[in-house]
């Protein structure tokens, strides 16, 4: 019986990747062809890239990705430096209140972001933040995820290393970026991964709290394509999800394996 397990492992593997890859080939193929092939799988089909011409006409895709660039780096590096600072206190400070605290962290990894919606739109119209990239990365500056994460990752750092760089003269700052985060570095590849991949195909709050060309990402872009009224050009939008979302696939193609290795040695389940 051990036997026959592995390949039915293989098959079953096979299968599931091959049902998780048909979306993303079909896309492809009804990119790369003119919209009479888009049903029609034939291998002598011509070849275009008018498809993708007619996408970037239709839509300003460049300021898109412009704005989800700034948007996604901001929030990054928003939540390195605030979960870097609250994880550190929670690890290796007691001071009243401290549990209570770090519970409600925990339970906001409970609520459902939608949840929220309502609130923190009336918080950022109250802010005037409403249709600017601010506005969209307001709600996810302070992350409970990545507080949790490096609060557990700073307490399995010995607390002879900090108390040998403290001898040595070093600042509570000097300890926190010289011993701690280099000794999180995988965790924070880890956790970036996931923010980066999150806020780059997040769309119900962008969509809700912009308004504009010069403040919409390209997830919130796409949906000029899906107009009833006009119909909806599959061929065309194909063209304009695969340009969108190839940083992202181009991003894992190279560096598949440093990512594995990431959320191994960051230990995440």
């Amino acid at each position: 019986m051990s036997g026959r397990t592995p390949p039915l492992e293989a098959v079953a593997a096979w299968a599931l990747a091959l049902l998780w890859l048909a979306p993303i080939l079909f896309a492809f193929w009804a990119a790369i062809h003119p919209p009479e092939y888009l049903t029609k799988f034939d291998v002598t089909a011509p070849l275009t890239l008018v498809n993708f011409e007619r996408a970037f006409a239709a839509a300003p895709f460049a300021q898109y990705m412009l704005n989800t660039t700034i948007l996604v780096t901001g929030i990054l590096a928003a939540q390195f430096v605030l979960c870097t600072l609250a994880a550190y206190a929670f690890a290796r400070y007691e001071f009243p209140g401290a549990g209570v605290l770090f519970s409600l962290i925990l339970v906001q990894l409970m609520v459902a972001p939608e949840v929220l919606m309502v609130e923190n739109y009336a918080t950022i119209a109250k802010l005037g933040l409403v249709d600017s990239l601010a506005g969209v990365a307001a709600p996810y500056v302070a992350s409970a995820f990545g507080i949790f994460l490096l609060r557990q990752t700073f307490r399995q750092v010995p607390k002879a290393l900090e108390e040998a760089a403290v001898i040595e003269g070093a600042s509570t700052m000097q300890v926190l970026l010289r011993v701690y985060v280099p000794l999180a570095k995988p965790v924070y590849v880890a956790y970036g991964l996931v923010s980066v991949s999150f806020h780059w195909n997040n769309f119900l709050w962008p969509l809700v709290v912009t308004s504009s060309e010069t403040t919409r990402p390209v997830t919130v872009g796409l949906q000029v394509f899906a107009s009833v009224d006009q119909g909806v050009d599959w061929a065309v939008i194909s063209a304009a999800a695969l340009a969108t979302s190839a940083p992202l696939l181009i991003g894992f193609l190279l560096f598949q394996r440093a990512f594995v290795q990431s959320f191994m040695r960051a230990g995440i389940r």
